[in-house]
């Protein structure tokens, strides 16, 4: 099974032929284990298992209850009670010379003689496992439900023959001292030369960079290329500069107040603990470099980590499509993710519950990643007692029986032993595996914080003990490593490196690497050259072909009954080339994407059918289960449709989808919420990354947020994708552009679009994949107007030359001189208006409906084309469904008075110098809609009503 059937596009197992691979999930994306076979009980090692069942019981006691007793706390704080479980005599063994014969209990060969027996007395076997389970590395594992998994364990740690873990290679060691003392010298250089900075140092947890540079080595060596890190704050820049070969000319460059990026790009830049690198990494061993990529972070802690999830799993999807058919490769073979958390942030966040449940599902797995918990035993100001309410902050990782390593950060060595191990596990079983890190912090939440305010007896402990770099210094010094002289060398020649890297760093030049490889071809969006408004239209014939594609079924495949109502008017539709409705509108834009090469993920709740049962992507056999995605199956593309129905997660599953936007430029990325509303759950995503991350990062993205948006009587959290709050985080101008500034020289954060038109939607979608950069597009997606007749759309809409149109002018006025009043509108709102106009033939010319299709960017100039054409109007009205504090009325309002400005400038409204935008419809509300159905509809009618009045 390759790689690219694992990612699976079929809600379950398919055996769909979709080209050369086929899509499955049958393993949820890891394999079957290739490098290490397990052994197993032989009918002698069961009987003596039976026979010594007390030993047994004994034995498996010391690997579940172990870590009760561990050495992991560096400061000794750690409030541990006696373990009754882990002595011997609980089970009736009080002879310590007795010995007992251990095949098939404790995986390990003989020691005390090479005879081949496998007699061992008792003092030995617990000295053995007690030096194992009850000492500087906690191993937790026997939790987990799997057979084949605790086995595996008790067999590598145990088993001196298979598992030689703790490296005593000079050569490593020698590094790893390296790096620690870099870390040390690098924060004690910087709190001389930038005392009022706050950094977020390492100091106390240096044994960070000791466990991940463990980590690369282990994975370059078994052939992973790539890394991808999510890391908050905390020992950041000791890693950019220590590991990850960020130039500390750079850094100073930026601490001094300077641009991190060219400022002539107009971006904002981010703070110095938001900064990033990619460097590839070289290991002796390795046959080839492992590319570390640390993506850019917010400061709100784990948002990041949901995006490292995507952009990995993209990454894995890019490397597949190039690899030849025959090549056999798996998730995680080739890429790895890595997520490092703060103990506090890691049980108080729930986006890591949310991005837990998603590790091991379909179209979510990542082959496992390594979670690394910098634990410091105190978030801010608060104690370990009072942020949790569990005896680990790892304890959150059970809920999918994640194997837990804790391990005591004063020891590099034991800590680069454990993530070894880590990897092994994440190597083998492609699932995830969390190093709980316990170090400490040597000052407050930062550097200018006074920690003994709030916890005097850790910081008393903490400040009367040497660091950690020179611990680990001495112990090489004491066992002739390295020598004193070579220790000091390595601290005077790298200080005063930092001195000349900050003696240069006035000079320095930013420079920026704004697009990657797989984004060739493409453009920063603020450049003259980049395309807003491309034709998007299609050949006729090839969008009947995609039609028919997205509903061929199987002749052996049995569709649900009341599915022929939705198979039987789509060929119709597409054969009249009318009364096509939003589902085939998306689908033709689906598949027309497909064939020419780019991919289609579509994520969220229930996505394949869709919320309000219209899309249907996939079929589901109604006596098999077995699942068919049409577009794939029957449309013969290079391109593939993935329907990734997700777990009850916004805030994670978008961050997910936003990390595949920023590896994968060639794939059209779309969250759809279940209602518009439920974004809620995802606004920290959408604050920091949709739409922020080009301005802070100079990172682009195609993310679609599909917000089903309209008041239709389903209550206060069914009707509203506050538009108000996405127009909000809009960069858009206010005033209108003069004639040499046309809207190809602005460069709009966010693309906020309430579409009324089937066509528009399709136009808007493949906008996203033809224009040659990448912006997100947030649209008010419908609800009501999925099946409504009036809100179809011909297929000549969609043809070649035709495109997205931000602004619709009424189709009903044919003489626009009689228009006495214009109303400005959104959505669906449209159609009732229409509707309610029809039954006043005295009003039917005097006025006209104007539907803004796209509000960020503004359409002022298309407006202004519009407006004009209604010399005479004497009454100009914005309407909207929305409770006037919400919707777009405070957006547009400004933004029409100018419109009307220019008009005026240019004598286009001079004998209507006192024309202004006036607000109709409903008056401030705490909620966005009533959930009273009578309230609604009586409210409905008033908003209706009130725009014909007067005339």
């Amino acid at each position: 099974m390759k790689l690219y059937g694992r990612l699976a596009v079929g809600a379950r197992a398919s055996c769909t032929s979709l080209g050369r691979r086929a899509y499955h999930d049958t393993s949820y994306g890891y394999r079957e284990a290739k490098k290490f076979t397990l052994p197993d009980y032989s009918p002698t090692q069961l009987e003596n298992r039976t026979i010594n069942a007390p030993l047994l019981r004994y034995v498996d006691s010391l690997r579940t209850h172990g870590h009760r007793a561990a050495r992991i706390d560096p400061l000794d704080l750690l409030q541990r009670e006696e373990v009754a479980a882990l002595n011997p005599t609980r089970y009736g063994l009080t002879d310590p010379a007795q010995k007992y014969d251990i095949n098939g209990i404790v995986w390990t060969r003989p020691v005390e003689e090479n005879t081949g027996r496998t007699e061992w007395s008792l003092e030995n076997i617990t000295k053995h496992l007690r030096d194992i389970y009850v000492s500087r590395i906690a191993y937790e594992y026997m939790h987990s439900p799997s057979k084949t998994e605790r086995m595996w364990f008790s067999h590598l740690l145990e088993s001196e023959a298979d598992v030689t873990l703790l490296n005593k290679d000079n050569g490593i060691r020698r590094r790893t001292h390296e790096l620690l003392v870099r870390s040390e010298t690098f924060d004690q250089f910087l709190q001389n030369k930038f005392p009022n900075l706050k950094r977020y140092g390492l100091e106390g947890g240096e044994s960070m960079l000791s466990a991940l540079d463990a980590l690369f080595r282990a994975a370059s060596e078994a052939g992973v290329e790539h890394a991808i890190i999510g890391m908050p704050h905390r020992g950041r820049l000791n890693f950019l500069t220590s590991l990850l070969e960020y130039s500390p000319r750079a850094l100073f460059h930026k601490i001094k107040g300077g641009y991190e990026i060219p400022e002539e790009l107009g971006a904002g830049g981010d703070v110095i603990s938001h900064l990033t690198a990619s460097p590839t990494l070289k290991y002796p061993n390795a046959a080839s470099g492992i590319k570390v990529s640390l993506l850019p972070n917010p400061s709100h802690l784990e948002a990041v980590n949901p995006v490292a999830l995507g952009k990995t799993r993209a990454k894995q999807f890019s490397l597949l499509k190039n690899l030849p058919v025959d090549v056999d490769c798996y998730p995680g073979d080739k890429v790895m993710c890595v997520q490092l958390h703060g103990d506090s942030s890691f049980t108080g966040q729930g986006v890591i519950m949310e991005g837990f449940g998603l590790s091991n599902l379909p179209h979510y797995t990542v082959g496992g990643s390594v979670h690394i918990v910098v634990n410091n035993s105190i978030g801010y100001t608060t104690r370990a007692s009072e942020s949790r309410s569990s005896l680990y902050c790892s304890d959150i990782g059970k809920m999918i029986n994640a194997p837990v390593l804790h391990v005591n950060g004063d020891h590099p060595e034991d800590v680069a032993r454990a993530v070894e191990v880590a990897f092994k596990y994440r190597n083998h079983f492609r699932k995830d595996i969390i190093v709980d890190l316990i170090v400490y912090r040597r000052w407050g939440h930062n550097e200018l914080d006074e920690p003994a305010f709030t916890q005097p007896v850790m910081y008393k402990q903490i400040r009367s003990r040497q660091s950690v770099p020179t611990l680990y210094e001495e112990q090489l010094i004491s066992e002739r490593v390295i020598s004193s002289e070579t220790a000091k060398s390595v601290r005077e020649s790298y200080k005063a490196y930092l001195n000349d890297e900050l003696s240069k760093s006035d000079s320095y030049t930013p420079s920026a690497s704004m697009l990657q490889q797989q984004w060739a071809g493409l453009l920063w969006p603020g450049s003259q050259d980049a395309v807003r408004s491309p034709e998007t239209g299609v050949d006729q014939d090839t969008l009947v072909k995609v039609g028919k594609a997205s509903v061929d079924v199987p002749e052996d495949f049995e569709i649900h009954s009341r599915l022929h109502r939705h198979v039987k008017p789509r060929l119709q539709s597409l054969e009249s080339g009318k009364n096509l409705d939003w589902a085939t509108a998306e689908a033709l834009a689906f598949g027309s994407l497909m064939l020419e090469g780019y991919d289609v993920r579509i994520s969220g709740q229930d996505v394949g059918r869709g919320t309000f049962s219209q899309r249907h992507a996939m079929l589901v056999d109604q006596k098999t289960e077995r699942v068919v995605v049409p577009l794939n199956a029957a449309l013969g593309a290079e391109g593939r449709l993935e329907l990734a129905n997700s777990s009850l997660s916004e805030m994670a599953v978008l961050g997910f989808e936003y990390g595949v936007s920023w590896e994968r430029p060639n794939i059209l990325p779309i969250w759809e919420a279940q209602f518009g509303d439920f974004f809620n759950g995802a606004q920290i995503m959408i604050d920091t990354f949709v739409s922020s991350a080009e301005t802070k990062w100079l990172k682009q993205s195609g993310i679609v947020l599909l917000l089903p948006h309209g008041l239709d009587g389903a209550g206060p959290e069914h009707s509203s994708s506050r538009i108000e709050r996405m127009l909000q985080l809009s960069n858009d101008r206010f005033d209108f552009p003069t004639d040499t500034e046309s809207d190809q020289s602005t460069n709009v954060n966010i693309h906020v679009v309430f579409p009324t038109t089937p066509a528009q939607y399709f136009h808007l979608l493949r906008r996203q994949m033809k224009r040659n950069f990448r912006k997100p597009l947030v649209v008010a997606g419908p609800k009501a107007l999925l099946r409504l007749p009036a809100a179809a759309s011909t297929i000549s809409e969609m043809v070649t030359g035709t495109k997205f149109q931000p602004v619709l002018a009424d189709p009903a006025i044919s003489d626009p001189s009689k228009v006495e009043r214009v109303v400005l509108l959104t959505g669906k709102l449209y159609y009732d208006l229409v509707k309610a106009r029809a039954t006043k033939e005295d009003l039917l010319d005097k006025i006209a409906f104007v539907r803004l299709e796209e509000l960020s960017p503004f359409p002022f100039h298309e407006l202004k084309v519009v407006l004009e054409r209604y010399e005479h109007v004497k009454d100009l009205v914005w309407v909207q469904e929305e409770p006037r504090n919400q919707g777009a009325w405070t957006f547009v309002g400004s933004r029409i008075r100018e419109v009307l400005t220019q008009l005026k400038k240019e004598g286009k409204l001079e004998s209507m110098e006192q024309l202004e935008p006036r607000y109709v419809g409903r008056k401030e509300d705490a909620v966005p809609a009533p959930g009273v159905a009578r309230l609604y509809a009586a409210q409905q009618k008033e908003v209706v009503g009130s725009i014909f009045e007067g005339l």
